[in-house]
């Protein structure tokens, strides 16, 4: 048995099979038959091959054990379980080839493995065997890995196309779902902050905002970065091009929160040939019901629809949200019972309190709680004595649990329920948006400033979630998270071999039991080998506690 490499050009580009083939004669005749494919093994694996059928003798005394000196490597169960499911995902044929490509996939495969900055994503050399893994020839340092970010950006749109092209098939969805979130900054210096709406809660900070555009099963499509003070409808136009244009798409529907589709993305949608499923806010709807196109009746647990000037309106009551809010409700009105309380009791201990200052403090804590349509308070004696407007309560508590889906989609396309089902898809972006921003994947923060370098990371934690979502499928059967599946592949090691002669060799062991069940859940089997890459991957930047002692 031999490799058998050959090369041939198509076009500009040059194009590498490789082979693992036998020879025999028959007959005085050298017959050859092909064993294996190895063209898309890891570089690492066809190495290992190579050397083994080149070396018998020493692959022998290898799995024998003898002649050698054993040390325990670095880990290698995670990066070869994420490095193979950018391979199957088509993530890795996106990127492309060249060494930007294999930067693009080590900052990839580090997000998904051990998060944190470019400075982290280099350190991870120390301990994971990922340069073996992805057979790098070159060494780099966080400097390449920054200027590798603006690469991802420069060529974002290419990657996304082909990265659809290929996970598709062919096959365009039915639907895209699209939602928009933001996340704070915790400098003044990136080129794309601003002030804004923050949905994080944080005031003061400046912030980016992320729109993520996801297909029926959820699985991200495309990512796209907008600086800090864009509002949400803004970001839909460029959606609907990408949509047409990038993706070649046609009949497919749009959906979108109340907040992001209004008419004027309507109009835009209609002009390309688009539909979409949103919902009304709630003056919307009361001015429905004033003006008697709808009836409170019509709110029920079960959907139901009516045609309003031409639209289709999709109706229900949901009896959970409506008994959250009435609790919530609730609450809010004993906080400030509670409040009003402490104050009378102060103004009790303290004769020469102001009690309009009393007042003040209650009514800004009826303001921050937003219930000041029904709660009111006033002075009576040097008491602050709290009144319930309850017919404006039950005007309030009206619509608890209503909403309003509106769509131009087609009666013979989907029905109410399709239509409401497809609405409640959105909860799958917003898990990516928690997944991404605040779980695993820690988009924040965010250790970049320019503009191509924040796009660049946040498509980086795109392509991240894309892999994560496989394992999570994947893992669900075995009781265990993702976290903590991947940290216990990272206790998979491989055994350094020096053998008879200097050469080297690196040995992954059979993993344990908990190992093997969640490499079995991926199908995934490791090779007995890999090869050693002696590659300079450091830090330009030592740790401080390192600089301190030398």
């Amino acid at each position: 048995m031999y490799v058998e490499r050959t090369h041939k050009k198509q076009g500009n580009k040059e194009y590498e099979q490789i082979l693992l083939r036998e020879s025999h004669r028959i007959g005085g005749k050298v017959n050859k038959r092909t064993l294996l494919n190895l063209t898309h093994f890891p570089q690492a694996q066809v190495e290992a091959i190579e050397w083994a059928l080149k070396h018998p003798e020493q692959a022998a005394l290898a799995m024998a054990g003898e002649g050698l000196t054993l040390q325990e490597g670095k880990s290698v169960g995670a990066v070869f379980v994420v490095t193979e499911l950018a391979r199957r995902l088509g993530v890795t044929a996106a990127l492309g080839r060249g060494r930007d490509a294999d930067l693009a996939l080590w900052q990839i495969v580090a997000r998904v493995v051990d998060q944190g900055s470019r400075l982290s994503a280099v350190r991870l050399h120390e301990t994971h065997a990922l340069a073996d893994v992805l057979g790098l020839a070159r060494g780099f340092d966080e400097d390449d890995l920054y200027a590798n970010l603006a690469w991802l950006s420069e060529h974002q749109d290419a990657i996304e196309r082909r990265l659809f092209k290929a996970r598709r098939n062919g096959t365009p969805p039915a639907l895209f779902l699209y939602d928009v979130t933001s996340s704070y900054l915790e400098g003044d210096c990136n080129a794309l902050g601003a002030y804004g709406y923050n949905r994080d809660k944080k005031k003061g900070k400046k912030q980016i905002v992320v729109g993520l555009l996801c297909d029926e099963a959820g699985e991200p499509v495309s990512v796209e970065v907008f600086s800090g003070n864009t509002q949400d409808p803004k970001t839909f136009g460029s959606q609907v091009h990408k949509a047409a244009q990038r993706f070649g798409c046609e009949k497919v529907t749009f959906v979108g929160d109340r907040g992001m589709i209004k008419q004027a993305q309507k109009n835009e949608l209609t002009e390309a040939g688009f539909y979409y499923i949103t919902a009304l806010t709630k003056p919307q709807i009361d001015k429905l019901l004033k003006t008697g196109a709808l009836q409170m009746e019509l709110f029920d647990e079960k959907v139901c629809e009516v045609e309003v000037d031409g639209r289709r309106l999709v109706l229900r009551r949901n009896p959970v949200r409506a008994q959250e809010l009435a609790a919530m409700r609730e609450d809010k009105q004993a906080a400030v019972e509670k409040y009003i309380a402490e104050q009378n009791t102060y103004l009790k201990d303290h004769p020469r309190a102001q009690t309009q200052t009393a007042l003040n403090r209650v009514q800004a804590k009826i303001r921050q709680l937003r219930v000041s349509g029904w709660l009111r308070v006033e002075i009576e004696g040097r008491t602050v004595r709290l009144e319930l407007d309850e017919s404006a309560r039950e005007v309030e508590s009206r619509l608890d649990g209503c909403y309003v889906l509106d769509t131009d989609v087609p009666t013979e396309t989907a029905d109410k329920q399709t239509i409401h089902d497809r609405y409640k898809d959105l909860t799958r972006v917003e898990q990516g948006f928690r997944t991404s921003k605040t779980g695993h994947l820690e988009l924040r923060p965010i250790f970049v400033r320019s503009e191509k370098s924040t796009r660049g990371h946040v498509f980086v934690v795109m392509l991240a979630y894309l892999i994560r979502r496989e394992l999570e499928r994947a893992w669900a059967a075995l009781n265990i998270t993702v976290e903590e599946g991947l940290d216990a592949l990272k206790t998979l090691c491989t055994m350094h071999m020096r053998l008879i002669g200097g050469r080297e060799l690196q040995q992954i062991p059979a993993p344990r039991e908990q190992s093997a069940a969640l490499l079995d859940a991926l199908a995934i089997q490791l090779p007995p080998f890999i090869a050693q890459h002696d590659v300079r991957v450091a830090t330009k930047r030592k740790l401080t506690s390192t600089r301190a002692t030398s």
